[in-house]
């Protein structure tokens, strides 16, 4: 099969030949039709994760997918050869993956559901991770109807997800973007823009006087946004923020992972096919032109960048 891998750190990735990878007990192999590139597949192509994970050499990166179901290791349940399959790639080891290659295995038991009617595969391999993401912070937010949330990064694919979820629920959200992008946020559900370059402060003066109630960190200094918090407001970060580092005693921190368990990818996919969440597909790119576009996908990119995994051979 063809894949992208990285062959060493500072390495450039690359598209190659590899052998078809095996599923072993408890795997399903995927025949990747789609996937879709997140920070963690830039950050592993530019050796930030060393001395964090193990890198097992060559490495093929993504972590989203969707394809079919090509086969079933043993002890395998719930996926059969055929099905239409999305998810986010499940292994002990975070670096191995990988949905930028034709085929992968991963774990049934976490990570993988079936693609209902309703879902394509370009948006179903842009899904997984970043709508994951997006729904953790969410929740934990508990937004209610009638709060003013400021979302910081909206313009990314977890952004865009975020966005529209909380507009769903009846909250008034804040966007940064940066002023080219404001009608992007807008929408997506925002109902107000602020340029993340600029002084947020004083742009947030006469939309939140008080402050906002809670601030979703998706991108920038989570210490600097929770300045902007109403006391008692809380903060919800997907970038590893430390609550023992906010510098208020009257606001709340809290930070969250992406769980693409299953249930969340279900819940996912059932609210797309419904056509109450679009999936932010800024630009596809094929497998082959990926390599070089990788350390700048972020540049310019609205949503996701998608990844058509055309047959190469």
């Amino acid at each position: 099969m063809y894949a992208v891998v990285i062959d060493d750190f500072g390495l450039a990735p690359s598209l190659r030949e590899l052998p078809e990878p095996v599923p072993g007990p408890g795997e399903v192999k995927v025949r990747v039709a789609a996937s879709s590139v997140n920070g963690f597949d830039r950050l592993l192509a530019a050796g930030a994760l060393r001395g964090i994970f193990e890198h097992r050499f060559p490495i093929v990166l993504g972590k989203d997918f969707a394809g079919m179901v090509a086969a079933v290791g043993e002890g395998v349940s719930g996926f059969a050869p055929g099905d239409p399959v999305f998810g986010v790639v499940a292994k002990a080891n975070p670096t191995d993956g990988g949905g930028f290659g034709e085929y992968l295995t991963t774990a049934a038991g976490s990570g993988i559901a079936l693609v209902p009617p309703g879902l394509d595969e370009p948006a179903a391999a842009a899904l997984g991770l970043a709508g994951a993401a997006a729904l953790a912070v969410v929740d934990s937010l508990a937004a209610k109807p009638g709060e003013t949330v400021l979302v910081s990064g909206a313009t990314g694919g977890v952004g865009a997800f975020a966005v529209q979820l909380l507009a769903d629920r009846g909250v008034t959200v804040i966007a940064t973007a940066p002023p080219a992008s404001a009608g992007h946020v807008r929408g997506l559900g925002a109902a107000h823009d602020i340029d993340h370059g600029a002084d947020l402060a004083a742009q947030l003066r006469d939309l939140a006087p008080g402050g906002v109630d809670a601030v979703a960190h998706l991108a920038g200094d989570g210490v600097a946004l929770a300045e902007l918090l109403r006391p008692g407001g809380r903060i919800v970060s997907a970038l590893h923020l430390d609550p023992a580092g906010l510098p208020r005693r009257d606001i709340t921190g809290t930070s969250v992972m992406a769980d693409p368990s299953r249930d969340v990818l279900d819940r996912l996919a059932r609210e797309v096919a419904a056509g109450r969440l679009r999936v932010p597909v800024g630009r596809t790119l094929p497998l082959a032109e990926l390599p070089p576009a990788l350390a700048g996908f972020s540049n310019g990119t609205l949503g996701k960048l998608g990844v058509q995994v055309a047959s190469l051979g």
